[in-house]
C-alpha cells in the first residue's frame, strides 16, 4: 500500500525505542481522516482505520507504537505551518496556528462572547465538578438563573452528570467534551488557573449595576455565545 512516488519517513518513538519507519500511505490516510472530521478523532479510532485500511504494515510488531509514530510524523510535517495537528478533548484535530488566529478575525465570522456571569458559572462548574445548582449559588453568592444554565447547555459546554444522593436528588453538573474542544484542552488536567479562564470576557464595568444580576439577585442578563479557537 506504499505510495512509490513518496519516500518512507522516519518518525522517532518518544518512549526511547528504536525509530519506526512510517509509510507515506499511513500519513496520507491519517491526514485525510482527521481533515474529514469536524470533531477531534481519538487515537483508538485512528488505529482502527489504519488497521482495516492497510495503513499498518503486516510485519509491525507494535501496532500502538506505529500509530503513535504516524501521528508524531504527521504533527512534525505541520509544525510551523498555518495549520497544526493538535491533541484536544481526547482526540486529534487540525487547528489554525495560534499566532495566526488573531489575524483571521477580519475575514472569519467571530462568535459573540459569554457574559461574565455565565463565564463565572462555567468556571465554578469546571473547578468544582460535579456540583449542584445550590453549590454553584453558594460559591458565587447569588442565585443562578435558568437562562445561564440554558446558555451553557446550548453552547455544549456543560452536561448533567447524574443526581446527588441527598433529599430532592438535585442534578450534578459538569463540563462536556465540547468544553475541552472550545478551550483547546486535552483533558481536565490541563485546566488553566481560574483567573486565566475568566480573562477574555467583558469587563465588569461594561455590565449593568449588580454584576449583570436582575433585581431579585439572579443572573438574568442575556448571555452571548462564546468565542472559539479558529479551527
Amino acid at each position: 500500500m506504499n505510495d512509490p512516488e513518496q519516500p518512507d519517513l522516519i518518525a522517532p518513538v518518544q518512549d526511547g525505542a528504536e525509530d519506526i519507519t512510517v509509510r507515506d500511505f499511513s500519513l496520507r490516510l491519517v491526514e485525510a481522516l482527521i481533515f474529514a472530521r469536524a470533531d477531534p478523532l481519538s487515537t483508538r479510532a485512528i488505529a482502527e482505520v489504519l488497521g482495516t485500511q492497510g495503513g499498518i504494515p503486516h510485519d509491525t510488531a507494535d501496532r500502538d507504537a506505529y500509530v503513535a509514530a504516524t501521528l508524531a510524523a504527521l504533527g512534525a510535517q505541520y509544525a510551523g505551518r498555518g495549520v497544526e495537528l493538535v491533541e484536544v478533548a481526547g482526540g486529534w484535530q487540525f487547528r489554525t496556528a495560534p499566532d495566526l488566529a488573531p489575524r483571521l478575525t477580519r475575514v472569519m465570522p467571530r462568535p459573540r462572547r459569554l457574559a461574565r456571569s455565565t463565564m463565572e458559572t462555567l468556571a465554578i462548574i469546571a473547578y468544582h465538578q460535579p456540583c449542584t445548582r445550590a453549590e454553584i449559588e453558594e460559591i458565587r453568592g447569588v442565585s443562578l438563573s435558568q437562562q445561564v444554565l440554558d446558555t451553557l447547555l446550548e453552547a455544549e459546554l456543560i452536561m448533567p452528570l447524574g443526581r446527588k444522593e441527598v433529599p430532592g436528588r438535585p442534578i450534578l453538573w459538569g463540563t462536556s467534551s465540547g468544553f475541552l474542544r472550545h478551550f483547546g484542552l486535552k483533558d481536565l488536567g490541563d485546566l488553566p488557573r481560574r483567573e486565566e479562564l475568566l480573562v477574555d470576557v467583558p469587563d465588569a464595568a461594561s455590565e449593568p449595576p449588580g454584576g449583570m444580576q436582575a433585581a431579585d439577585g439572579s443572573d438574568d442578563a442575556p448571555d452571548e455565545v462564546p468565542d472559539a479557537p479558529v479551527a
